[in-house]
């Protein structure tokens, strides 16, 4: 017993010793960060501050990608989810004031907090006792996988206390009212699987709906949650040396080709391919962004991948962070890893928001399960705001900002109406606003008219129009015009010198929404989450830029006749009359347009479309029957190709050889330009159909890669754009032009322009008045009209800005003057057929 007591009193003591030694150790560890955070503040000399390696995306594989598989149909069928992981134990979340770093942290982001810092799961990266996931070569051996540990640095101490800390509660934040934003409120389930906010353009809960669930991460209710825009995956803004991956199947299927709505080549199996897709298929894959800075992360979207033959997509994935590519941290929704539901198609985007936002620089996507017949490919975007870091040089100095006060909004229908009358209320002596006809659903399509005098065709003044929206989902184009109908008054009123000339010498036209019913349907689904195509085609299913009349057909079939058995003329080519039937499939926007062609003697126009970064110019068929790409030149080949160029060498990036292609072709070999038959046959197209029937010379001009961006961007885009469309206008005004008037000094109409060595003619206007599109150089111009003697002159156009004036003055010929005297006067002309005339002089000699 005795010994039993000593022993007793020996433990006892022991841990007594223990314990007091343990005070001062907990108390030296809570000192320790703030020490670290000391360090931090410490200011480093300009130049010092080390700079992260810059990795180069892995070169093309010699041979073909493993795993490749023969096309097939895509067959529904029901995605097959990965065995789940087992959970962590739950841990109990340490007190706010355990962790100091916390302040040091909100300190150097100069963001006040509304509601405590939330810890992801209540654990961090070394305290959850989970083995992160990682891409070393040691777990992929093979040669494809991705080499982490000496691509990217540590960032210091701060790494350590970021990923802590997952989240800010902006309740001091203003929202964004704009109902079309991409992020709604935040989501929560008390399930493991992440909900989705939007699907199919569908909004999430508000607020007040926020799970009361068992969840370890403290939301405030609030809290107001702030909208995030994307990262810039869809626009290019980050770049491929940003995306990494684990392993890829080959490298038309890298990462870098992981972004949301990019389109593969015609040949898949090329560099050019539709998503990123892993090398093996197993639940150690991940793809991963980094957004070289702090940023707060609030959703993903993701998509399958676009292919015509195979179906593959990701069913679902886990989303972690880092701050230093090393050390990860799982998004959780309770005590477990949060699972995201994915795709169940590959072409509709799917968002999930995190539960709440997470600050870290880097995202990785982790897939789970995907489609049981397929592979794990996906694109996405990542939805995050970047914090503001002063001390970075690098990024205050290539952020894009606009000195232009313009709504940088996107407007639905009322809005766009309202906007307009608002510009006409501003400037009401040089706007009207006026409509070309109604859509299918009865929407008005309305244009702006800017002009000295609005409301006339002035003589010797040429036309110009722009238009916009044939396509309802490519969204830039439209707003782009608004904005240049803002910015023209605006300048016309400040006196601008370039612009009040522009205005006052020409007849300007902006149509901003030829398909207002596909813009709805896009406007509904977000700027996001529309996918490539919603609102792509009229309300009755009709695509409005190949539904015009195929006049290249009957020019071509006829020339090939070699004018057998009439001739046809190479210019104002009559419209078919199957095509004027009612029973035709015709769009109403496409006839409201024709009717505006007809009425209105436009000289230049510009279509403005989206999805890539080019102008084309026509033809755009091709001449050869069964081929699909072929250079189809016009007889104006060099004078578009020169129009082409103004707008692509003014824009900041569609020359630019260093840019990225946007999905498959590389137009840079042509300077940013086209010829469309040569990039892809449209019969019917708008370009040719001007060419062809009007004197208006039409370009398609493609100003962004992403159809629809976020608002957030718009500014930007309009920096990319502004003068771009200036300088097109003013194209306007090269070549020559003039009158055709009789010797009495009178306008004659629908007198024809000729051109030595151009097969291709224009016509006058009402009052006589032309303009034809020319480069520099000498011509050799002929003028006739029916009942006119021809008449040819010597032109010259310079090289300065300015049509070269060349008037033109016709006499009637003989034939034409005999006939005048004698309707004048009440007499047959004495061209009547011989026939009438025999049987009168007999029917005269009879009654003598």
């Amino acid at each position: 017993m005795a010994r039993a007591g000593d022993a007793s009193r020996a433990l006892a003591l022991a841990l007594l010793a223990a314990a007091l030694a343990g005070v001062p150790s907990r108390g030296a560890a809570r000192e320790a960060p703030d020490e670290s955070a000391r360090e931090l503040w410490r200011p480093e000399p300009q130049g010092q501050r080390p700079e992260p390696e810059r990795s180069s995306p892995p070169p093309p594989p010699a041979g073909a990608g493993e795993g490749e598989r023969r096309p097939r149909p895509a067959e529904p069928g029901p995605p097959r989810r990965a065995t789940q992981p087992e959970r962590a134990p739950r841990t109990q979340a340490p007190p706010p004031e355990a962790f100091p770093e916390r302040d040091m942290y909100l300190a150097y982001t100069g963001r006040a907090l509304g509601t405590e810092a939330a810890f992801v799961g209540g654990v961090t990266a070394q305290a959850s006792g989970e083995a992160p996931l990682e891409g070393s070569s040691a777990h992929f051996p093979d040669g494809q996988s991705v080499a982490r540990g000496q691509r990217r640095r540590n960032d210091g101490p701060l790494s350590q206390y970021i990923l802590r800390i997952q989240t800010f509660a902006s309740g001091s934040a203003e929202r964004q009212h704009d109902p079309r934003k991409v992020l709604s409120e935040p989501v929560h389930g008390g399930s493991d699987l992440g909900k989705n906010s939007y699907r199919k353009g569908r909004r999430s809960k508000s607020p007040e709906t926020a799970a009361s669930d068992d969840h370890s991460v403290p939301v405030a209710r609030d809290d107001v949650r702030e909208s995030c825009p994307p990262l810039g995956l869809e626009t290019l803004k980050i770049t491929d040396f940003q995306l990494h991956a684990s392993t890829a199947k080959r490298y038309g299927l890298g990462a870098h080709r992981g972004r949301l709505n990019i389109q593969a080549g015609i040949n898949e199996n090329d560099f050019y391919d539709g998503a990123w897709c892993a090398g093996r298929n197993d639940l150690y894959q991940w793809i991963e962004v980094d957004a070289r800075r702090l940023t707060r992360f609030t959703g993903v979207i993701t998509q399958g991948r676009n292919s015509l033959w195979l179906s593959d997509w990701v069913t679902s994935y886990k989303v972690l962070v880092s701050n230093d590519s090393h050390t990860w941290v799982t998004v959780k929704n309770g005590s477990g890893d949060m699972i995201f539901e994915g795709n169940s198609e590959k072409e509709i985007p799917v968002l999930n928001e995190l539960p709440v936002p997470v600050v870290a620089r880097y995202i990785r996507i982790n897939p789970q399960s995907w489609f049981d017949n397929g592979s794990i490919c996906m694109r996405m975007e990542i939805l995050g705001c970047p914090l503001p870091d002063p001390n970075n040089y690098y990024h205050r100095r290539n952020e894009m900002t606009t000195t232009d006060d313009l709504d940088f909004k996107h407007h639905n229908y009322k809005e766009m109406r309202q906007l307009m009358k608002v510009v006409n209320e501003m400037c009401p002596n040089i706007t009207r606003i006026y409509n070309i006809g109604k859509s299918h659903q009865g929407l008005k399509l309305y244009a702006v008219e800017i002009s000295d005098h609005p409301g006339e065709h002035e003589a010797g003044e040429p036309e110009f129009h722009y238009i916009a929206g044939a396509h309802g989902n490519e969204v830039l184009g439209r707003e782009l015009l608004l904005l240049l109908v803002q910015f023209l008054c605006q300048e016309y009123l400040a006196q601008n010198p370039r612009i009040v000339h522009l205005v006052e010498a020409t007849r300007i036209h902006v149509l901003p929404s030829l398909n207002p019913d596909g813009y709805e349907k896009a406007y509904e689904g977000g700027s996001e989450l529309g996918g490539w195509s919603l609102g792509r085609w009229t309300h009755d299913g009709i695509d409005i830029n190949n539904n015009f009349p195929d006049l290249n057909t009957l020019l071509w079939e006829a020339e090939d006749r070699q004018n057998v058995p009439r001739k046809v003329p190479n210019h104002y080519i009559a419209i078919p009359e199957w095509f004027l039937s009612e029973n035709a499939t015709v769009a109403l926007e496409t006839r409201a347009v024709i009717a505006w062609m007809e009425k209105i003697p436009f000289v230049l126009g510009g279509n403005l479309q989206g999805g890539e970064l080019v102008v084309a110019y026509p033809y755009d068929m091709v001449r050869s029957q069964w081929k699909t790409q072929e250079h189809s030149p016009t007889p104006d080949d060099h004078v578009f190709r020169w129009l082409a160029y103004s707008y692509a060498s003014t824009h900041r990036l569609m020359t630019d050889a260093r840019r990225r292609v946007c999905h498959t072709e590389d137009f840079q070999k042509e300077e940013g330009t086209v010829n469309g038959a040569s990039w892809h046959t449209v019969a019917g197209s708008l370009n040719d159909f001007s060419y062809l029937h009007t004197n208006c010379f039409e370009l398609s001009i493609y100003v962004g890669c992403d159809k629809y961006p976020h608002e957030s961007q718009l500014p930007e885009e309009w920096e990319n754009n502004r003068e771009s469309l200036i300088v097109f206008m003013e194209q306007v005004h090269r070549g020559i032009k003039g009158m055709v008037r009789d010797l009495h000094g009178k306008g004659i109409p629908n007198a024809i322009i000729s051109v030595e060595g151009v097969n291709h003619d224009i016509r006058t206007a009402s009052d006589g008045d032309y303009w034809r599109l020319l480069n520099p150089g000498e011509y050799v111009v002929t003028a006739k009209a029916e009942g006119f003697t021809a008449s040819t002159k010597n032109c010259m156009v310079g090289y300065d800005m300015g049509a070269t004036r060349c008037d033109f003055t016709l006499t009637k010929t003989n034939l034409a003057r005999i006939r005048e005297i004698m309707e004048k006067f009440g007499r047959q002309p004495i061209n009547l057929p011989a026939r009438p005339l025999r049987l009168r002089g007999r029917k005269r000699r009879q009654r003598g």
